[in-house]
């Protein structure tokens, strides 16, 4: 059972609003467009959440847009810690929030972690999506160098865990911008220096960081349903950075489109080209949103 309220409006009519559902309470957020005849357009990462697709949503003034903070990300609580947040959860999640804007289906623009669970959510409510575009899933599970790939995330959750988040991002920076094949060296290679990345070294002692505590496992580790997804009525397209080419969600793109008998869809710039500034990062958003419209516009002819 899931309930919803309103909790804030823009003077633009941007409304934020929660969301309850089993174990946790969502904040997401509706830009209207009245005049649209098009379905909703979701945009989604995980753990990254609605403040990193400002940019993005504003290049899709003619669309009612909604973004959402995943469980345990930013603004959404989870109201049972005791539960593991997997793929599987947050797919329920967005079957929940897309019940909740007017139901399916929608178009789904899914980044990083959210690509994951958009793959995961198409597998099992395939109705809810008209088209699905999974940007740079990094699925580990899926490369021929899975066993060496999938032991340097765990190399880097396990650094996080005994050092803190400091030393953990130097060491996820470092496995993530790896490019090529993982072999046993690199795995078993140590966390380089946080400084090298103007990250702290100190240790604060906290251990709730949700790409490093959980996501980063969970994501990397999730198995695809290609049968279903095969069968699936959902338009897929699976998309990759034209400056990730070699990197591991870039090649886990390539091997998710290769088990689903197309090829990825090349986008400008690398994993986060869609960011305008948000989190202090750019790409390239313009050319990004522009390459979106055109393969979600192919969608609906």
């Amino acid at each position: 059972m899931s309930t919803q309220k309103k909790s804030a409006t823009t003077t633009t009519g941007q409304a934020t609003r929660t969301l309850e559902v089993p174990g946790a309470r969502l904040a997401y957020e509706v830009r209207p467009s009245e005049e649209s005849r098009e379905p909703v357009l979701l945009l989604i990462g995980s753990p990254m959440g609605a403040a990193g697709f400002g940019t993005l949503a504003g290049h899709f003034p003619d669309r009612t847009v909604v973004t959402y903070d995943p469980r345990g990300s930013e603004r959404s609580v989870q109201t049972d810690p005791e539960r593991r947040i997997t793929p599987e959860v947050h797919a329920e999640d967005l079957h929940r929030l897309i019940e909740a804007v007017g139901g399916g289906p929608v178009d789904l623009f899914a980044s990083s972690g959210g690509a994951v669970n958009a793959l995961a959510l198409v597998s099992k409510h395939p109705q809810d999506v008209r088209t699905l575009v999974a940007h740079e899933p990094p699925l580990g599970s899926v490369l021929p160098d899975r066993e060496h790939a999938l032991a340097a995330v765990r190399a880097v959750h396990e650094t996080y865990q005994r050092r803190g988040w400091g030393a953990g991002m130097a060491h996820f920076i470092a496995i993530t911008g790896h490019r090529g094949p993982f072999t046993a060296e690199i795995a078993r290679q140590p966390a380089p220096d946080p400084a090298v990345f103007g990250l702290p070294a100190s240790d604060d002692g906290t251990r709730a960081d949700p790409l490093l505590g959980q996501a980063i496992i969970a994501a990397t580790h999730y198995e695809p349903d290609f049968d279903a997804l095969r069968a699936a009525a959902t338009r897929i397209l699976i998309a990759a950075g034209a400056e990730s080419e070699g990197e591991m969600a870039s090649r886990a793109a390539h091997a998710v489109a290769q088990r689903l008998g197309s090829r990825p869809v090349i986008f400008p710039s690398g994993h986060a080209g869609f960011l305008g500034g948000e989190y202090g990062q750019t790409g390239e958003p313009d050319a990004f949103a522009a390459k979106l419209r055109e393969v979600l516009e192919q969608g609906a002819r």
